[in-house]
């Protein structure tokens, strides 16, 4: 095959995986402002469904408390990520196996099975407490799902993502780094926080978004652990169960480009610190 034909079939495949990918976001977003409920037909240009959005206060109240959810998770899963990061690194090449292959189970595992298998776990610590409360005389408070299952469910799946983000960029910096921050006159602490954080700004902050998307968009496992209380998914699936409103179709696109943007500048930074650096 001549190297012209190649290259026309590698521009045919690349215009039809982006379009499998993208069109049916750009079909979303053009019938946000369609005038009418149609799915099929647009009828004429409106900002109405975005105002509806706005004074939705079930959609915006979901909104909020995904919002607060993702942000304590992904700071939390973050922290606790990255020092569970440090720690595996320091350990044995066995060790570090064993962890690794244990920590990477979560990610495999089916989201279903993580969501069952922690409301069977607040179930049981809900028993626990009503048991206690009835037998020893405490007062804790037993109806325990709803912000704090959610909180704990979300911080659970997000890290170990944050140990396989952290991690490769811990085994690439150069220990011979730190070595000589320790002989120019810093401590441990002073060593970590001016030479190796920085080091791993970039691998943190990746780590961190990721997280971030990871709660915004979760479901399944929210389903089963947060009660009453409805996170933005949760909210979008009860009203997709009768009929799909074209305020998700404004809610979905307000979505997608506020992650594209936080995409699109993150990349810019990261573009920048690598110009530095050259």
């Amino acid at each position: 095959m001549k190297q012209s034909h190649l290259r026309a079939l590698q521009r045919v495949y690349l215009v039809l995986l982006f379009s499998f990918m993208y069109v049916p976001i750009a079909v979303m977003a053009v019938f946000s402002f369609n005038e009418s409920k149609s799915r099929t037909i647009f009828t004429g240009f409106t900002f109405k469904w975005y105002k509806s959005l706005f004074h939705n206060e079930m959609i915006l109240s979901a909104l909020g408390l995904s919002l607060v959810v993702a942000l304590i998770a992904a700071v939390v899963a973050t922290v606790v990520g990255t020092a569970a990061a440090i720690g595996i690194n320091a350990m044995g090449k066995r060790s570090q196996a064993v962890i690794n292959n244990i920590s990477y189970m979560p990610v495999v595992n089916p989201e279903i099975i993580t969501g069952v298998s922690l409301m069977l776990l607040f179930v049981v610590v809900k028993d626990g407490i009503a048991w206690a409360n009835q037998n020893l005389g405490w007062t804790l408070p037993e109806n325990i799902f709803g912000l704090p299952t959610l909180l704990i469910a979300h911080i659970s799946f997000c890290l170990p993502y944050v140990i396989f983000n952290v991690s490769p960029k811990l085994r690439q910096l150069d220990v011979r780094v730190y070595e000589a921050a320790l002989d120019l006159g810093c401590n441990p602490k002073q060593a970590f926080f001016k030479v190796v954080l920085p080091e791993l700004a970039p691998a943190i902050l990746s780590a961190f978004l990721i997280c971030l998307t990871y709660s915004i968009d979760d479901f399944l496992i929210s389903y089963f652990t947060s009660g009453t209380t409805q996170t933005l998914p949760i909210v979008i699936y009860s009203m997709t169960r009768k009929k799909v409103s074209p305020e998700i179709n404004a809610l979905s696109t307000v979505m997608f480009l506020v992650i594209l943007a936080i995409i699109l500048f993150y990349n810019y930074l990261d573009g920048r610190r690598e110009a530095r650096k050259a």
